[in-house]
């Protein structure tokens, strides 16, 4: 049962992962192509997806909490906690939850390096326009 429930939260954390980077991929390529070069905003949009799996899926499969059902909790206890109905339920959302968490968490710190380098970006272009319209 615990390797069902372990494949059962891995597949729902890729499918969660997988919708988010759908959703959020054309305002990644915008800013990234805004920001940097085109040829290798490509190659940073292709790491921006894969970081998203990648967060995603660790932050929803969360094997430390998942131990509990095969591990008793304290040494000179036997009893480990069974999977019901009610304890699926529970892991389904929670990895949901947490998935979606991770993946805030992982754009909203892009989102904020994306800002401060547009903003650096349009005071060095206000710069040169600047020194362009001095001359």
């Amino acid at each position: 049962m615990f390797i069902i429930l372990l494949v059962v939260t891995f597949l729902i954390a890729l499918v969660v992962s997988f919708i988010v980077m759908r959703l959020f991929t054309p305002s990644i390529d915008g800013i990234l192509k805004r920001i940097i070069a085109e040829e290798i905003s490509n190659a940073w949009l292709r790491y921006m997806k894969f970081a998203i799996f990648v967060v995603g899926i660790s932050s929803g499969v969360r094997i430390w909490e998942l131990e509990k059902y095969i591990t008793p909790p304290r040494i000179d206890e036997e009893k480990i906690l069974a999977l019901t109905a009610e304890r699926w339920t529970l892991e389904v959302y929670r990895t949901i939850i947490d998935t979606l968490q991770g993946l805030a968490w992982l754009l909203l710190v892009f989102f904020i390096f994306a800002l401060l380098a547009y903003v650096i970006i349009r005071i060095f272009e206000s710069r040169k326009t600047d020194k362009s319209a001095s001359e």
